[in-house]
């Protein structure tokens, strides 16, 4: 056979297996085109999948590493005192003492309630509360209607409780300007003049009761002198009176934050550097009452965030005039004219049980959520931590630690370890009775300028139910009846405030005092007022 031939052949063969191929592949490409998309879907829904899962598990390992940091510091700051007696030379001795000095630590996080309102269960039970609110006003309007025979909402406790507004925020103004300017100058000259004075101490002892004086006079006898001869409203008299105690609060840890850093710079290089105007006037306004020259900040404000906060705060102050409207004053406006019966009191007292939990947790998302994100979301405060999970408190001394962080870290840092460093690390009891003290004497002052009367019903329940609640039902008590017996104590304790205070009050109004003595100002006239 000749070469052309089979050259020719093969050519054959090739073209009719080349045009076998073309034949088959049009059925087998789509077939193939199929697995691989359905491959990659798959992927792309598993892919999909490992991310979800990847971030719940994140959020899962962060909250848990939070609490158990949480948990680490405050035992080590707790446990700390014990540690410093076994100290074997003086030099370890100073340095556990500085380390005795627990520093707040500020860190990015956003408040309980934001993180959990992103569970859908959460939100779910928040959403039934918004409609209690809006059933329950919805009623009120109602009622009114059908007694009026036309649309009624009384507003006239409102507008008593918020008398004399003007008078209150032109005294704020005044408190403010105050302590901006003098705390701030007072240091400024303070630090330097340090170096040029002839007797330092003598002249920072000059400069301290100059400074007390001040105080007393601007953030002490004013506020008092408007709240009592300008016969403001209870809520406006609770504005200037919590601002003046903020206002103290933050000048204190201004200064006491402020002075330590002044003196060692003074020892060490002789050069003073006191924290700049613009750190103290940012502090004033923040929510936190532990002065720092940087605190994290958010990259922008959410404005929409801060709207929302502040409607919700209004909602709040609404929601609080139709529980006293409708649940307070028709129970006790003639309770005076009834004789007194042990049976009338505790009747009172359980009647106003649930009024009362309802004024606690309104207070509670309105000033410690609502109205202290707002401000740290305008002024870019990162660290929302002014409250903790509170209502899964086991114990009293839990709870009172995580109820109000802001406050609590305060008393922690200015007042139990102020006090555990006079006892050179010794007396955790006196230390930890002291803060309870402070705290119910603060809230006790609160509610006898802001009410008009005097009766320690706030200072009994926290300097003596508090001291004993908090030693019996301690942080070893886990079991969930524990939870369960700690809110019936705030059920009942709430009760006899709102029922209490509600009594004086209008006993105050039905018997008033013919004779103005010590002992008449100061006995409750609940006691003996029968119309």
């Amino acid at each position: 056979m000749e070469p052309r031939e089979v050259s020719t052949k093969s050519m054959r063969k090739r073209r009719s297996w080349e045009q076998t191929k073309e034949e088959e592949e049009p059925q087998q490409v789509p077939s193939g085109e199929d697995k691989c998309l359905d491959i990659i879907t798959a992927h792309i829904e598993w892919k999909r999948h490992m991310e979800v899962t990847k971030s719940e598990v994140l959020a899962q390992v962060h909250a848990q590493l939070n609490k158990l940091l949480d948990k680490a510091l405050e035992e080590a700051a707790h446990t700390f005192p014990q540690r410093l007696k076994k100290g074997p030379g003086k030099k370890q001795s100073r340095e556990k003492e500085k380390v005795l000095e627990k520093q707040k630590v500020f860190v990015d996080q956003q408040s309980l309630l934001d993180e959990l309102l992103e569970v859908e269960h959460f939100r779910t039970i928040y959403h039934m509360f918004v409609a209690m609110f809006c059933v329950f006003a919805l009623s009120t309007v109602v009622v009114d209607f059908i007694d009026e025979r036309r649309p009624v909402l009384n507003f006239n406790l409102f507008i008593f409780a918020f008398g004399q507004l003007p008078t209150a925020l032109t005294a704020w103004l005044c408190m403010f300007l105050y302590t901006l300017l003098v705390p701030y100058k007072a240091l400024q000259l303070w630090a330097t003049s340090l170096k040029t004075v002839r007797f330092p101490k003598l002249f920072t002892v000059a400069m301290a009761a100059v400074l007390l004086a001040c105080h007393a006079a601007g953030l002490g006898f004013c506020p008092i002198y408007t709240a009592v001869s300008y016969r403001l409203g209870p809520a406006s008299r609770f504005i200037v009176i919590l601002e003046q105690i903020r206002f103290l609060m933050k000048s204190h840890s201004f200064l006491r934050e402020s002075v330590p850093p002044i003196l060692q710079s003074t020892s060490q290089d002789g050069k003073v550097h006191p924290p700049e105007f613009s750190t103290y006037l940012y502090f004033l306004f923040c929510p936190t009452l532990i002065y720092r020259e940087n605190y994290p900040r958010t990259p922008y404000v959410r404005w929409t965030y801060v709207i929302q906060n502040f409607a919700k705060f209004l909602g709040c102050v609404f929601y609080l005039h139709l529980i006293m409207v409708h649940h307070c004053v028709p129970v006790f406006t003639n309770l005076s004219k009834q004789p007194f019966t042990v049976k009338t009191l505790v009747l009172s007292i359980f009647n106003a049980t649930l009024p009362g939990m309802v004024l606690l947790l309104a207070c509670f998302f309105g000033l410690l959520h609502c109205w202290q994100n707002a401000f740290a979301e305008m002024l870019r405060f990162a660290d929302r931590t002014f409250y903790k999970d509170w209502w899964n408190s086991t114990s009293f001394s839990t709870y009172y630690r995580k109820w109000n962080v802001t406050v609590h870290d305060w008393l922690y840092c200015y007042i139990y370890q102020d006090f555990l460093w006079l006892l050179r690390g010794k007396g955790r009891a006196v230390a930890m009775l002291s803060v309870f003290i402070v705290s119910a004497a603060v809230h006790e002052y609160s509610f006898t300028l802001c009410f008009g009367f005097f009766y320690p019903v706030m200072f009994t329940l926290f300097a003596i139910f508090g001291v004993i609640f908090n030693f019996i039902l301690n942080d070893k008590r886990t079991s969930p009846v524990w939870n369960v017996l700690m809110w019936i104590f705030l059920f009942v304790g709430q009760g006899i405030q709102v029922c209490l205070y509600c009594q004086e009050w209008y006993a105050q109004i039905d018997c008033p005092l013919k004779e103005r003595t010590f002992w008449g100002i100061v006995t409750p006239r609940s006691w003996s007022c029968r119309t």
